[in-house]
């Protein structure tokens, strides 16, 4: 298939759990006490992202003689999500990247960066919200390129991109210039055409490392060339680059259902009266996962059924997100509106998980067009 498989021995010696539990320890142990830092735009957790690296997070959904397997990726995303969901967001972008390299069959590029994209040694993500928003007649390409020797000259700029830092790399698309096509190809955040500038403040998420992109006539080398052209490559990865989303989804639910049970004590003989319950949220919670990790073991399905299962999924998800998050602050009352609360914390975040792309209405449109 071309596709190259990396650094998966280890992985295969332990149960897909083992590195989930070991996700798990690390965010509660490293991350928890970061996750104010990160929400507030004065942490970039690197270390913590290395450390989920060296457990297995980011390499247990590279393909292995063929076939892939997203539920470990997704489960471990998830028990980060359950402590902080811009860092679950960050393992998301980590585990795109990981994705892109190892399904690409530009073999050179993945003996190259394939174990240092799955272990954690290089970070980076995901420069895909326009790309993904193009390719469903909601945007333009807003990079262009052209053929030179020895490889591309690209120029443009996006607006944000996350998981990035000086070091960082993250995989794109641009448009050609000199004839139809389109290319994706890997970004060196170190190449000195290549500006990275600070977003303005956002609700929540500013510890992510989201800058935006300016690329000023930018060499990219075919050795950084993920797909020649892109749109085949896309259409094999799309399922996967959807389905890990849900971790996010996940985590963030299942903590708001804890703030809930937390709560049920002091306040639970008023909130009785509200019309959603932690139960409910568990039953949901549990129906997701069980599809989400049904789907997960066939990404490379082609079938368009389960295209159209995999965009319904992702747009359940999100929504059930911003309900459990809802939810979850009604059930804390004044409480949860106090800053120090994680409860309004997991809102804005939640609310990012239905706006992150594919947003909640590009799912919806591409529901319609299917």
């Amino acid at each position: 298939m071309g596709s190259l498989a990396l650094s998966r021995a280890e992985i295969l010696d332990q149960p897909a759990p083992s590195i989930a539990g070991e996700v798990a320890r690390i965010a509660r142990e490293q991350l928890a006490p970061l996750a104010a830092g990160i929400d507030e735009g004065t942490v970039y957790p690197a270390e913590v992202l290395r450390a989920f690296g060296a457990v297995g997070a980011w390499g247990s959904h590279v393909p292995y003689e063929g076939p892939a397997d997203l539920r470990c990726a997704i489960e471990s995303m998830a028990a980060i999500g359950e402590i902080c969901g811009a860092t679950a967001f960050m393992a998301w972008c980590q585990n795109t990247l990981v994705w892109y390299a190892a399904n690409s069959t530009n073999l050179k590029l993945a003996r190259r960066f394939g174990d240092a994209f799955s272990t954690g040694r290089v970070l980076g993500g995901t420069g895909l919200s326009n790309p993904m928003k193009s390719f469903f007649g909601i945007e333009k390409l807003k990079l262009k390129g052209k053929k030179v020797e020895g490889g591309y000259i690209v120029r443009g700029a996006l607006p944000w991109v996350s998981n990035l830092g000086p070091n960082h790399y993250f995989g794109t698309i641009f448009e050609r210039e000199d004839e139809q096509g389109t290319v994706m190809f890997l970004a060196d955040c170190s190449d000195p055409a290549i500006t990275l500038t600070p977003c303005k403040p956002f609700l929540a998420m500013d510890g992510t490392g989201t800058y935006g992109v300016q690329f000023r006539d930018v060499f990219v080398p075919d050795e950084l060339i993920l797909a020649d052209p892109a749109a085949p490559f896309v259409k094999k990865i799309r399922a996967g680059f959807i389905l890990l989303q849900a971790g996010m989804a996940l985590g963030v639910i299942k903590d708001c259902i804890n703030i809930m049970d937390e709560v049920g004590s002091p306040l639970g003989h008023i909130n009785r009266y509200l019309p959603q319950q932690p139960v409910h949220f568990r039953d949901l919670a549990a129906e997701l996962e069980a599809e989400t990790m049904t789907l997960a073991r066939d990404p490379y399905n082609e079938e368009e059924t389960y295209w159209r299962k995999v965009i319904a999924l992702r747009l359940r998800a999100g929504e059930a997100s911003v309900a459990a998050a809802h939810a979850a602050m009604l059930h804390c009352g004044a409480r949860g509106y106090l800053k120090s609360h994680r409860a309004q914390r997991r809102l804005r975040e939640a609310y990012f998980v239905a706006i992150v792309t594919p947003a909640t209405k590009q799912l919806r449109k591409m529901l319609a067009d299917a």
